[in-house]
């Protein structure tokens, strides 16, 4: 069941309402049982391996408070690891993994027998087995006490809005309002309608249409010229924004409504002027997680500068590990990790050039020339996210250093990249609007707030005219069928 979909728009108000006239002492168990219907949509299979996750991490933060040496406790940690995580690589990396050693045996003369494995990926188990795992290290590191009620725990793990594809959430802030009387609030309901609508523009009317011309131009990049393929490419950054934090903002718009409050996943990351900035703005709650429970108990940066930069490259290594069992992926990863150490290395000398030039990094035309450079770094990196192959990335980028004859782009040639006219005004008017109320987050400024704060008329005024714009230039189709989210393939 994705959130664009018909059932979704069912299910929803149904899970609302009851959830509302059920008695407060048994609303986690309702909620509880709605997340696993919401779940076992895809493949019901599949739960046996979200309920595993959770029991093994259930009974590590018990075991925990039970023995007495930290020794013992970290053996509960460790064996909670291994059984997770062992499980995730099985289902995620094992066909990989074989591929990776086959290829470096292959120039020996040797090879490994590929075992027979045909694997259907769980969707968003990447993500509650980190959200679970958070909980093992939370209890370990004493910063929470133990969930002794199991389908409270689980509601934690499973809680349909986040599940498949987050913000993964803590146990310090998701777990203790599971156990928390959630009554219905007409002002919470309100604010969870107007941020579900944003994510429904993003998803429906944004990234669904630019999914049509990067899909046409990276489903056969030899057939188009390099002026093509960096449109597609800036675009693409376009779609996997609007897509995944159209995912976040929905969920964190159905989970206020239902009385919780998820953690913010974007902030404004392409306004970043830095590639360190573009991290702290993006995927917040996966970013957080590797800071917290990887970069640091690495050593972080208390350890010298290359030690520092050796668990940068880690950090950025697994991220792109965790994004995707391919060779592109690891490279998306290892870029970011060059970016960073670059960064930093040349730091102190960026700051004497601009003390020496008298240059201030705080005007407008340094932010600005600092945002477009982060952002055509992070545009580069994304080739390799979203090609098929490693060389056909390559492939890419050598054809946008011979970009040729761009004019053809201004007399009607994104026209053939599977929109009209039409769609293609839609589509940069949408991206406008985006830009804007980006500028706006990123000044301070909340539209939704100020929107609340209108007289009556002027807010249904408002409400309407954003509904009524998403149903009639949301991708739809003669034949509609909800196109899945970009990061449920993580």
């Amino acid at each position: 069941m994705v959130f664009n979909s018909y059932i979704f728009l069912i299910f929803f108000p149904v899970v609302v309402l009851i959830h509302f006239l059920l008695p407060k002492r048994v609303q986690y168990l309702w909620l509880l049982a709605a997340s696993y219907y919401f779940y076992m949509n895809w493949d019901a299979r599949y739960v046996l391996l979200l309920l595993f996750s959770t029991a093994v991490t259930y009974l590590s933060g018990i075991a925990m408070e039970k023995v007495r040496t930290d020794r013992a406790r970290k053996s509960v940690v460790a064996v909670s690891f291994v059984l997770n995580v062992g499980v995730l690589f099985f289902f995620k990396y094992f066909n990989f993994a074989v591929d990776s050693l086959n290829f470096v045996l292959m120039h020996i003369g040797l090879a490994v027998p590929k075992p027979d494995f045909n694997l259907l990926l769980p969707v968003g188990i990447s993500f509650y087995t980190f959200q679970a795992l958070s909980y093992t290290m939370d209890v370990y590191r004493k910063d929470i006490a133990a969930e002794r009620n199991f389908f409270r725990y689980a509601l934690f793990v499973s809680f349909f809005p986040q599940l498949v594809a987050g913000p993964i959430e803590r146990s310090k802030n998701l777990l203790s309002q599971v156990n928390e009387t959630h009554r219905f609030d007409y002002d919470k309901m309100r604010e969870g309608l107007l941020i579900m609508l944003w994510g429904y523009f993003l998803k429906l009317v944004v990234a669904d249409r630019v999914a049509i011309v990067v899909n046409t131009v990276y489903g056969d990049p030899t057939q188009y010229g390099g002026a093509y393929i960096a449109v597609a490419s800036v675009l693409f950054a376009v779609q996997i924004y609007c897509d995944f934090a159209g995912y976040s903002t929905i969920a964190i718009g159905a989970a206020k409504i239902l009385g919780f409050q998820l953690m913010e996943n974007f902030d404004c990351p392409y306004f970043a002027l830095s590639i360190g900035e573009f991290w702290r703005r993006w995927h917040i709650s996966l970013s957080s997680w590797f800071r917290d429970y990887l970069y640091i108990p690495l050593g972080g940066n208390r350890k010298g500068k290359l030690i520092k930069y050796r668990n940068l490259m880690i950090v950025f290594l697994v991220s792109g590990l965790w994004h995707g069992a391919a060779g592109t992926y690891v490279v998306w990863g290892l870029i970011h990790g060059v970016y960073q150490v670059i960064g930093s290395v040349t730091r102190p000398v960026r700051d004497r050039i601009n003390e020496v030039l008298e240059l201030d990094p705080q005007s407008i035309g340094h932010k600005l020339i600092s945002g477009m450079i982060t952002f055509g770094l992070v545009d580069l990196a994304w080739i390799f996210f979203r090609a098929e192959s490693i060389g056909a990335a390559v492939s890419m980028i050598k054809s946008m250093l011979h970009i040729g004859n761009i004019g053809i782009l201004l007399k009607g040639g994104l026209y053939e990249l599977g929109l009209n006219s039409k769609n293609m005004k839609v589509l940069f008017f949408s991206i406008l609007v985006i830009l804007f109320a980006d500028y706006m987050k990123y000044k301070g400024i909340k539209i939704r707030e100020t929107i609340i704060a209108q007289e009556l008329w002027c807010r249904w005024l408002c409400y309407l005219a954003a509904f009524w714009f998403i149903l009639i230039f949301g991708v739809w189709g003669g034949n509609y069928d909800a196109s899945s989210f970009i990061y449920f393939q993580f």
